[in-house]
């Protein structure tokens, strides 16, 4: 990347972009090497550059200065191709302005605009154009939504593509370019992620994250092109957001509903779907505290940790109750129903040790039904009631069961988190079955307070060396034929040990770790940048 001072003179500024006009040669070599990246589905930034570098070295631009070819921007993550062409680039400057050609993109551009130190001008017609301005725009029709360019050329900057969110990740792309008073260099950046899911889960159920440090922490997974913010806001030690429907549930330490509105409407500026997590039958303690009569028995009377009796009709109405009234408060397309460690499924004759589920499980199976198969049955009603407020559902992966008579529900998507459970299976079984899969790998994204039995906490150096999206389990990658059900992963922090760090201990470690969880998500291959220079990259731009 070319560094330019800033002139003092406006006279000199307006020159400097002027001459970009005679001096650019890639106008036309840019669109074909955007064509010739988007017919080969993509690449590293070397080969989109070398192509435009042939077109731009056989022209000698006028006047006679000249500009050495531009580089490829440093950004995390990366980007995935990018056109060289030679001219001054651009940096902002006092009178610059950002512009929008669709109203849909007006908070992008007031958002930009402001980090940037430049005025915000409105929706502006194709023929309102001025030297130095940002310009963002929708256009090209269908094709990756996430998708988008950034063409500097002529003194000014376009940000374009298919949807608002690419246009969005236009904007961060700019905004890392010129951080710390660099420059966006000439050329065209194309780029789009690899995986649709790019998430961060955070377990605020059993520590109660502050509102200021969430909100945070969507600016920076906004910044860095994550898509994705899970909440498991219910598990046995709290129930962590007011509640009108059940009061009576909810811990004194919590997030009000106008609290979390405000978290969700960040979050949607920042084009982050907040996903809830209501964890069920099991992780359930919280509710049941106060509602003791819906605990789940053992055939001695003795209750189980966290798990509601899913024999009781009254365990399935609070559930739902609770499922219908946050589907308004969470507005995104995405819902988790956990169904991870229901402790009845751990004993070796659930039929026996839970008589009340067994006898449940034949009258409504028949005389073989099974523990497995009433919980399955229990899951997919709970998914009933979220599919009805249009909601893509997903399930831990240990909330699948083998060999039951009731089949999960197709559509159900897989949250692959370990394969250290009773019964365990290969991530290849539900990938086999046609299942989706997200990637929540215990083994490299789990960052868990206080390392109880053997998780470590996890390093970026790991994750950016050595995981990709289809390592789903251990370190063993599935095979490349089902890369196109996996849909992407999520980093997750649990809070086992809530007092083993602060809040601003957390963020300092997961800090790395995100940076190179998102850049595998966003391009799976091996980054051009070393470890070391990955690390240097991301000190820079903060």
């Amino acid at each position: 990347m070319t560094q330019h001072r800033r002139r003092d003179s406006a006279q000199q500024v307006i020159r400097k972009r002027a001459v970009v006009a005679a001096a650019f040669v890639g106008t036309v070599a840019l669109g074909v090497g955007v064509g010739v990246w988007a017919s080969s589905g993509g690449g590293g930034t070397g080969g989109a550059a070398q192509s435009a570098s042939g077109g731009a070295a056989a022209a000698s631009p006028t006047p006679s200065r000249s500009y050495p070819l531009s580089r490829a921007p440093e950004t995390i993550p990366a980007v995935r191709a990018f056109t060289a062409a030679r001219g001054p680039g651009w940096s902002p400057q006092k009178g610059d302005r950002v512009v929008i050609g669709d109203a849909a993109l007006a908070g992008t551009g007031r958002l930009i605009a402001g980090e940037l130190g430049i005025a915000y001008a409105g929706q502006k017609d194709k023929d309102d154009v001025r030297a130095g301005d940002v310009r963002l725009a929708l256009g090209g029709g269908g094709g990756n939504q996430e998708s988008y360019t950034v063409t500097v050329h002529d003194g000014r900057v376009d940000i374009g593509g298919p949807g608002a969110a690419g246009v969005f990740y236009g904007t961060r792309t700019l905004k890392q370019e010129v951080h710390g008073g660099g420059t966006a260099p000439e050329g065209v950046v194309r780029d789009e992620p690899a995986k649709q899911v790019r998430g961060f889960m955070l377990d605020i159920a059993r520590k109660p994250f502050s509102e200021s440090w969430i909100e945070d922490r969507i600016r920076e997974l906004g910044d860095l092109k994550f898509n994705e913010l899970g909440l498991h806001f219910s598990d046995d030690q709290a129930f962590r957001i007011e509640s009108g429907s059940h009061p009576e549930i909810v811990s004194p330490d919590h997030l009000t509903r106008a609290q979390v509105q405000k978290i969700v409407a960040l979050a949607d500026s920042r084009h982050l779907t907040v996903v809830p997590e209501i964890d069920s039958p099991g992780h359930l303690g919280a509710v049941l505290a106060a509602h003791p009569d819906l605990r789940l028995r053992n055939a001695n009377g003795v209750p189980t940790t966290g798990a509601i009796d899913i024999s009781k009709p009254a365990s399935a109405k609070i559930v739902d109750d609770l499922l219908n009234e946050y589907a308004g408060l969470f507005t995104g397309n995405r819902w988790n129903l956990g169904g991870d460690e229901y402790q009845a499924l751990t004993v070796t004759n659930p039929q026996v040790s839970y008589p009340q589920l067994g006898a449940a499980a034949r009258r409504a199976y028949g005389s073989g039904g099974t523990v497995a198969d009433l919980t399955t049955g229990w899951l997919a009603d709970r998914a009933d009631t979220v599919r009805a407020h249009d909601r893509t559902v997903r399930v831990w992966n240990d909330g699948f069961f083998k060999d039951t008579s009731v089949r999960p529900a197709g559509d159900l998507q897989v949250a692959y988190w370990t394969g250290k459970e009773l019964g365990a299976r290969q991530p290849a079984e539900y990938l086999s079955a046609g299942r989706k899969v997200v990637n929540y790998n215990d083994e490299f994204l789990y960052y868990v307070l206080g390392q109880p039995q053997t998780f470590v906490y996890p390093t970026g150096r790991r994750i950016y060396e050595q995981w990709t999206p289809r390592v789903l389990r251990g370190t063993s990658a599935v095979p490349a034929r089902y890369d196109g059900q996996i849909l992407g992963g999520s980093f997750a922090v649990w809070c086992d040990f809530p007092n083993a760090q602060t809040e601003a201990q957390v963020a300092a470690g997961i800090r790395l770790p995100l940076r190179a969880t998102v850049q595998k998500l966003w391009d799976p291959g091996k980054p051009d940048l070393s470890w070391a220079d990955f690390q240097r990259l991301s000190a820079t731009l903060g």
